[in-house]
C-alpha cells in the first residue's frame, strides 16, 4: 500500500520556512487571531500529513484528498475550528472523523488529552501510525463509530465533529461535560454549504450559536472495514 505521508525526518529547507511564513500570514488575514492555533498549525508541518502526490500542495489552504474517499480540510476551517473550541491545556477532546490526523495532532498540541474515532478502519490503522511516529503520547485513535462513543469513555471537555449531521445524536451530546462545548457542522437544506456549529452546555442547557459557513462531508453511521 503506498504511503500516504511524507516523512517526518524530511530536513526543513529555506523554501519550507518561507511556505510556512506566507501560510501563517493568509491565516491572519482570513480573520485567525488565537495564538495558541497558529503556533499549533505552524509547529506541525502539514506535508508530514498529506498524500506524497500533494506534498507540493501541503501549505496552501486548501481541502486535500485523503484515503478512503474522504478529505483533509483546509487548514483555515481547521483553525476556525479549534477558535471556536477555546480549547485549553486541562481539556479533554472527543474527536469524530480522525482521517489522516493532522486535526488530532492540532488538539493534542493544545489541549491535555484526546480521543479520537474514526469509522474507516484503514485511516484509523494509518492516523495511529502516523500520530505516534510524531511522538503525540496523549492521542488515542480508536476504530469506531463516533456518532455513537461508548459510554465508558467517560465525559469530555470539548468535541469536535468531522463532518455534518442532521442533527446532534443523544448518544454524542450526552458524553459532554457541563461547561463543555462541541463544534459541528450542521447540513442546510437548499444550500451547498454547510453552517459552521458551536453548541455549548450550560447550567440552564444548551446554547447553539453559527461560527461560519464550511463544506464538510456528512457523516454516516456505523464502522467501515475499508482497506
Amino acid at each position: 500500500m503506498e504511503s500516504d505521508a511524507s516523512s517526518p525526518e524530511r530536513p526543513r529547507s529555506p523554501a519550507d520556512a518561507q511556505a510556512t511564513m506566507q501560510f501563517l500570514l493568509r491565516l491572519r488575514e482570513r480573520g485567525i487571531a488565537n495564538v495558541a492555533v497558529l503556533r499549533a498549525l505552524e509547529t506541525l508541518p502539514r506535508d508530514h500529513f498529506v498524500p506524497h502526490r500533494h506534498a507540493d500542495l501541503a501549505w496552501r489552504d486548501i481541502a486535500l484528498p485523503i484515503a478512503c474517499g474522504q478529505t483533509m480540510p483546509e487548514p483555515f476551517l481547521v483553525a476556525r475550528m479549534m477558535e471556536a473550541l477555546g480549547l485549553s491545556p486541562h481539556h479533554r477532546v472527543l474527536e469524530i472523523g480522525t482521517g489522516n490526523g493532522y486535526s488530532a495532532a492540532i488538539l493534542a498540541r493544545l489541549s491535555r488529552e484526546v480521543v479520537t474515532v474514526e469509522r474507516f478502519h484503514a485511516l484509523a490503522v494509518a492516523a495511529a501510525t502516523r500520530l505516534s511516529r510524531l511522538g503525540f503520547e496523549n492521542v488515542r485513535v480508536l476504530w469506531g463509530d463516533g456518532l455513537a462513543p461508548a459510554e465508558d469513555l467517560g465525559l469530555f471537555d470539548r468535541i469536535l465533529v468531522q463532518g455534518t449531521v442532521a442533527d446532534l445524536p443523544e448518544a454524542l451530546t450526552s458524553r459532554l461535560a457541563e461547561g463543555g462545548v462541541i463544534v459541528f457542522g450542521q447540513r442546510e437544506s437548499g444550500q451547498g454549504a454547510s453552517a459552521l456549529m458551536r453548541l455549548a452546555h450550560g447550567p440552564r442547557g444548551f446554547t447553539r450559536e453559527k461560527v461560519a459557513t464550511c463544506r464538510l462531508q456528512p457523516l454516516i453511521v456505523g464502522v467501515c472495514a475499508q482497506s
